[in-house]
Parts: structure tokens; C-alpha cells; sequence
């Protein structure tokens, strides 16, 4: 069971009086790490600030597109490359040979890894981010001024009024638990109604351990016993707990004067579930505008014009996932189990898993020769139909 890093008494006091940063990012994890690495080469002062230790609680089963691995610098981190993924019905079985794989790594390497390439001048601390006013964030340490704030903080938007509580709101649930098992050489799906109504379970191998779980679209079905029975189904233990919410609808990229990055903004992929790699996408947008403001090249209203500008030619895509996903658990089971046999030819799968991958593209991670040229934004790359 994970702890809360946020120590107690003398070994937590209060931030100084009129404490200050140029730029505070809420949330340490995939989103905030990767806006602070677009940050290392300015000589700002950096401050992020989450409840936990940096690389201390996971929420999700670890496992990224593998480019991405290397265009972030974090390939110490990876645990097991996975070729291909299968997917299973109740009436048959489609493994896919992709055009790229999937690695699981292990969260605390990895943010560690994130957070050393960070640049000198950044720091972090542990508070609970309560709220704010105007650029003041208000903390159970005290209060932290900035002029540029970023919410990576995840689906409870902690720099702006929320209005989304679960189950009424447009999240995801998922739960898994950890076996130490070292079954499995590919990212296993179920898609059974009689497991999850609405949703998918899971099998992540991670070099000697296994990630299992489900997932649930509708946010009113509880996730516990269904994943108790994909774990029986593996005969695997059902230990070491871990589970989130996660949206699966795009948000406003800013609030307030704010930047939102990853959950916050609705980043997490529909259909898939998949939020990593497009808080790493995401973050790097945003890191790049907000150096652009730290080096005189716009103004914050620019950098929060073009961020919106940014995510909002996402739309579309994540419109396409979420019609998929509304309309997948609609077919009939058969069906299902016909299509995606069929959808195993190997151009349509290099074709449909080239199109995802195109969405939060790693090549986004480089930087132009002159970044001035264009603040170093990241590169997107044209979406095609599947």
C-alpha cells in the first residue's frame, strides 16, 4: 500500500511568508515532469508542488508507446518491450503484430529519470494545492505566488472549480493489481460483457511481474470484482492494489489564466484509455509557450492562445476515439469478435496503429534547429483516416 510522502509536524513547515516562483506547476507526475523538462534550459525558478513524492504513486499500468521511451530519455526505466498486442472475445482470439510496440517500465525509475533532466534551477516541494487566487495558490503549507501556472494535478483540475465529481462526470474507473508473474510477451485485452459491461480488462507482463486489471467507461460499475475475476481468470494473486479515475472527454487547455496539462485537460485517450504519452505530448506544448514567455518571446496571453490553439486541433481525433469507444460496447459480441479477426491483416493494422500513434507522435519530443524559429512547439503530424 502506497504511503503518503507529506511528512508531519517540524519536518513539514509552513513555505516562508510571500513565498514565490516564476512558474508553479501542481503535480509531479507524467504532465508536470515533462513541462518542467522543456523549462531546464531557462534560468527560471521552477516550482512544482504534489502531495506525493516524485515517483511514489502509481495510478495506471506503466506502459507507453516504446519511441516514446527514447524520445523523453527515459529508456532505464523500461522493464519489457511487448511486439504485439491480442485481443479476446468470448468467442475467439486476434493477436496484432504493430508497427511499433509497447514497453511497461517502472513509475518511480522513470519520474526519477524525468526530474533529472529538469535543469538546476527547478525545486519541489509536497503541499495539497486547496485552490487559488488570481496567480496565488493557496496550500496546506501556506500560500505561493506566480505569474505562470500550470495544473497537472489530474482529473480534479486543482487551479479551477472542477464542477466534475465522480460518477457524474465524464470519467473512466480502472483497478488493477500487481502478481509477481512473469507470464506473458504481449499486451493482452478482454473485451467480455460478462467481466466489464463497458470497458476492457487487461494483461500487462513487466519482467518477472504482471499489471492486471479493467477498465470501465461508465463511471456509476464498480471495477473491484471484475478485476478480482480477470485475476482468476490468469490465476494470478490479487495483491498490491492500484486504480484512478481518468477522463475520457477533452476539457479547456486553460483555466483562469492557467495552463491544464494531462488529466486535467482531458488528455487521457478515449476508447483506450491511454494518458502517458499525450502527457508527455501535452506538457511538451505547454513547457515550450511557457519558455517562450520566460525568454521575452510572447506574452502569457499569447502562450495561453497558442496552447488552446494547440489542443483544440486535437479535437477531432479524441471525437473519433470517444465515438469508437461509445460505439464498440454496442456491438454485438459475435460481431465483434468477426471485426476484429478481420481487422488483423497486417496493412490495416500498420494503418490503424500508424494513425494512433500519429495523434501524441514522439518526433513531438525533438527540438528545431532554431528553436526561436517557432519557440521549439512541437511538431503534429497530419491525422489520417483509418
Amino acid at each position: 500500500m502506497t504511503l503518503r510522502a507529506t511528512a508531519r509536524g517540524t519536518d513539514r513547515p509552513p513555505f516562508e511568508p510571500g513565498e514565490r516562483a516564476d512558474v508553479l506547476i501542481c503535480g509531479a507526475s507524467f504532465a508536470g515532469l515533462a513541462v518542467a523538462r522543456e523549462l531546464a534550459g531557462t534560468d527560471a525558478d521552477v516550482l512544482i508542488l504534489d502531495r506525493y513524492e516524485i515517483g511514489e504513486r502509481a495510478t495506471s499500468a506503466c506502459a507507453v508507446p516504446t519511441p516514446w521511451m527514447a524520445a523523453m530519455g527515459v529508456e532505464g526505466a523500461a522493464r519489457q518491450e511487448l511486439p504485439g498486442m491480442s485481443f479476446s472475445t468470448p468467442h475467439g482470439r486476434a493477436r496484432y503484430r504493430l508497427p511499433w510496440s509497447w514497453t511497461a517500465f517502472d513509475y518511480k525509475t522513470l519520474c526519477e529519470l524525468l526530474w533529472a533532466q529538469r535543469g538546476l534551477t527547478a525545486r519541489f516541494a509536497t503541499a495539497v494545492v486547496h485552490g487559488r487566487t488570481g496567480d496565488t495558490v493557496h496550500t496546506d503549507r501556506g500560500d505561493v505566488t506566480a505569474p505562470l501556472l500550470v495544473d497537472a494535478a489530474g482529473w480534479r483540475r486543482v487551479l479551477g472549480d472542477p464542477h466534475v465529481q465522480p460518477p457524474e462526470a465524464t470519467l473512466s474507473r480502472g483497478l488493477e493489481v500487481h502478481p509477481h508473474d512473469a507470464d506473458g510477451t504481449d499486451l493482452d485485452l478482454w473485451l467480455d460483457r460478462d467481466l466489464i459491461r463497458r470497458g476492457y480488462g487487461w494483461s500487462v507482463p513487466a519482467n518477472g511481474e504482471r499489471r492486471v486489471g479493467t477498465l470501465s467507461y461508465d463511471p456509476h460499475d464498480h471495477v473491484k470484482e471484475p478485476t478480482r475475476a480477470m485475476a482468476r481468470k490468469l490465476e494470478v494473486e490479487t495483491v498490491r492494489y492500484q486504480g484512478n479515475w481518468f477522463p475520457h472527454a477533452l476539457r479547456e487547455a486553460t483555466v483562469d489564466g492557467a495552463f491544464c496539462v494531462g488529466d486535467s485537460a482531458g488528455h487521457c485517450f478515449p476508447l483506450s484509455g491511454e494518458g502517458i504519452r499525450t502527457a508527455f505530448y501535452f506538457g511538451i506544448a505547454c513547457g515550450r509557450e511557457v519558455e517562450a514567455v520566460l525568454e521575452g518571446g510572447q506574452t502569457r496571453e499569447q502562450a495561453l492562445s497558442n496552447y488552446t490553439d494547440f489542443h483544440e486541433r486535437h479535437r477531432p481525433a479524441f471525437t473519433r476515439a470517444a465515438r469508437l469507444q461509445r460505439l464498440i460496447p454496442a456491438v454485438p459480441p459475435r460481431l465483434l469478435s468477426l471485426l476484429l479477426r478481420a481487422m488483423g491483416v497486417q496493412p490495416l493494422v500498420d494503418r490503424a496503429f500508424g494513425w494512433y500513434l500519429q495523434q501524441a507522435h514522439p518526433s513531438s519530443a525533438d527540438r528545431p534547429a532554431d528553436p526561436r524559429a517557432s519557440h521549439g512547439r512541437p511538431v503534429e503530424h497530419a491525422s489520417h483516416s483509418t
